[in-house]
């Protein structure tokens, strides 16, 4: 990956204040509004004796990278081919995936940094404990942001337009914040439905990382979901991204 290329995404990426608030503050802004609640700082037999803000900053984590990869990047990307940017490099020594790469790590950048503001916040504001399997809940975290970056960059295949792609971002966004308890926290899912959204990328996370985060492995099945996730996506991105 050029340096140089990855430098220039990330002054850009600076530079988009839309970007910054909704990746990076909106999901620990949302953390903040909820914990405000008093009900939900209140422990729940349901929840196995957690409060709901507790079963909130694994969402808070996911809400990031979700906006991120569905929202952001795959009209960044289909903005530079509408714009005949992607075209213009392939005559230069440094090649489209250059910028594929540098956009990946950007966002997967800013992915991670929210997560960190969303379990610091969740820690000092309203006592909610660190990930007591932390090796675990990095790896689960990790394997996320994979997952949310294919599933990204299929949406910017898919778009010719960036039009097409805040469509299709915007109507695979809401089943993915579903998925990941936005509505409903996974642990409060009807069995049946937990199974079911336990097979999604972001249900899996979701699982995964409560379970880091209550002293636990994720669990290989959750794991080797969100892998399968992004071995899939990636070969469907790949199959259909066109630089032109």
């Amino acid at each position: 990956m050029n340096t140089a290329v990855l430098r220039t995404e990330l002054r850009l990426f600076r530079r988009e204040p839309g970007a910054l608030f909704w990746i990076l503050a909106f999901p620990t802004l949302l953390l903040v509004i909820l914990g405000s609640i008093p009900g939900f700082r209140h422990h729940d037999a349901d929840l196995g004796g957690l409060r709901t803000i507790d079963v909130y900053v694994p969402v808070a984590v996911l809400l990031g990278m979700i906006v991120g990869a569905l929202q952001s990047m795959p009209q960044n990307l289909t903005g530079y081919r509408e714009r005949g940017i992607l075209r213009r490099m392939s005559a230069t020594p440094v090649r489209p995936s250059a910028l594929l790469s540098a956009q990946m790590v950007v966002y997967g950048t800013a992915a991670l940094a929210s997560a960190l503001c969303a379990l610091i916040v969740g820690r000092l504001a309203f006592d909610v404990r660190l990930p007591k399997q932390p090796i675990g809940y990095l790896l689960a975290l990790l394997l996320a942001i994979l997952a949310a970056l294919a599933l990204g960059a299929v949406v910017s295949a898919l778009s010719r337009t960036t039009k097409i792609a805040g469509a299709i971002g915007s109507a695979v966004f809401f089943p993915m914040m579903f998925c990941a308890g936005v509505w409903i926290p996974v642990n409060s899912m009807p069995d049946v439905m937990a199974r079911i959204v336990g097979y999604t990328p972001f249900g899996a996370a979701a699982e995964a990382l409560n379970r880091a985060a209550a002293g636990d492995w994720p669990g290989w099945t959750h794991l080797g979901v969100l892998v399968a996730w992004t071995i899939l996506l990636t070969a469907g991105a790949s199959r259909w991204f066109r630089w032109e």
